[in-house]
């Protein structure tokens, strides 16, 4: 198999899906949801998520596999097509800086949840008094600098042989992820109380849709949850086959990506509601309630490890993405380097940077900066130049390469003026508001 193409559709979803699912996924669901009228949040949520991998996330596939190349191709082949080259030059470099940005902070987080894994497996976590083990390294630097560092390399490795290794790693731990959290489910599903969690989930309470803010996080987490952000998933659609159909693989991808935020949420809503535990705890969830819950069930080490094995599985699926974005770019750019000059150059850039933000209180605010700022900047550069400067023919007859129905004014119209309108709204509230979604 060639080094920059998927074996198979399976695998090719099987990545995407690795690359939407993570953190995103695994607290800010649970937390976005349960702090924003449960059952109306999911409502709003799969509408928006049905629109943005129906139109954003397929015109990511499209463009990636027409250039045959990753963020920085694709912009330039849109912007010549319009005679702006010098300007298609430059603009694909700000999503592109965002993917390489939001590594650097995502890095550290894994290696907190890598941490939290070890520990599970020695059975420290479950002696602990959480929340002073969890201030114990998140209020200071330098704290998991080994864990940090075995994060970054292990990614780095798995990238060295290109979309095969990426391919290879996920197909081990995407279905790992799923099978580890219905396990989390099934356990929780018999606390007590927990049931209360469910109908906060599933009852729909109507007039929560009345909320502005439902309405505004719900499209923020679904835009970002999967990775619509006019650069991740165009590197994977450049090694997406001609034979699959970009649509049915894009709503592959979201219907895989809206499944792991539900079974997350099905761990940790209910978990709290059995223990009285307020949902808006942000990382804490992940690192001081669910905890404190495992050490009172029976064999909470066993589930703590489960628990913190599915979420490196997850955010580490999610950097390969973010590293592959940049070193495909950089390739374009300097195709004469080696693919191995790029990987070393990077996990130096990456650690030499990230290592001096380990401590919360550093990249929280450095993931609110570019969570608020670069990336849906860089959505939305996406957006309207898939549908406002990209040939309209050509982008549609992309779309068409291997489906298996056609796909013309209607998906285009859709896009254009719902899709688009609603990147530039998201970017707008984000910006001016100072909203982190």
């Amino acid at each position: 198999m060639k080094e920059k193409s998927f074996s198979s559709r399976w695998g090719f979803i099987l990545a995407c899906v690795g690359s939407a699912v993570g953190m995103a996924n695994v607290w800010g669901f649970p937390f976005r949801m349960g702090s924003l009228g449960g059952s109306a949040f999911l409502i709003v949520y799969l509408f928006f998520i049905l629109i943005f991998s129906y139109c954003g996330l397929s015109a990511e596939y499209a463009m990636g596999r027409k250039t045959g190349t990753g963020t920085l191709g694709s912009y330039e082949y849109a912007f010549n097509k319009r005679g702006l080259n010098k300007l298609g030059k430059i603009i694909g470099w700000i999503p592109l800086i965002g993917s390489f940005c939001i590594a650097i902070g995502y890095s550290v987080i894994v290696a907190y949840v890598l941490k939290a894994l070890v520990e599970s497996v020695t059975g420290t976590l479950m002696h602990v008094e959480t929340s002073t083990w969890f201030d114990s390294f998140s209020l200071n630097n330098y704290s998991v600098v080994v864990y940090h560092f075995i994060v970054i390399l292990f990614v780095i490795l798995s990238l060295s042989i290109g979309a095969r290794g990426i391919e290879i790693s996920n197909k081990i731990m995407m279905p790992a992820f799923f099978i580890l959290f219905c396990i989390l489910a099934i356990r929780v599903f018999f606390l007590n109380g927990s049931s209360a969690g469910y109908e906060f989930m599933f009852k729909p309470v109507w007039k929560d849709l009345k909320d502005p803010m439902v309405w505004i996080f719900a499209m923020g987490q679904a835009f970002f949850s999967l990775s619509v952000t006019g650069s991740g998933m165009l590197v994977y659609g450049a090694y997406l086959q001609k034979s699959e159909d970009v649509v049915r693989s894009s709503l592959s991808t979201a219907f895989f990506d809206t499944v792991a935020a539900i079974v997350a949420a099905l761990v940790i809503i209910p978990a709290c509601f059995s223990y009285n535990v307020d949902l808006a705890s942000g990382p804490k969830l992940l690192f001081v309630v669910l905890p404190e819950i495992l050490q009172d069930i029976y064999l909470g080490r066993l589930f703590a490890i489960v628990l913190f094995l599915a979420v490196v599985f997850g955010g580490i699926s999610s950097l390969q993405n973010m590293f592959e974005v940049v070193i495909e770019s950089l390739m374009y750019k300097f195709p004469k380097v080696k693919r191995k000059t790029f990987l070393t150059v990077l996990i130096i850039a990456c650690f030499g940077i990230s290592v001096n933000m380990e401590a919360i209180f550093r990249w929280g605010p450095w993931m609110d900066l570019i969570s608020i700022y670069i990336i849906p900047i860089g959505a939305s550069i996406g957006a309207i130049t898939w549908f406002w400067i990209m040939d309209k023919n050509e982008l549609i007859s992309e779309i068409n390469e291997g489906s298996q129905k056609g796909y013309g004014k209607f998906w285009y119209n859709i896009s254009k003026y719902l899709y688009v309108p609603l990147a530039v709204v998201l970017c707008f509230i984000a910006v001016v508001k100072g909203i982190s979604f």
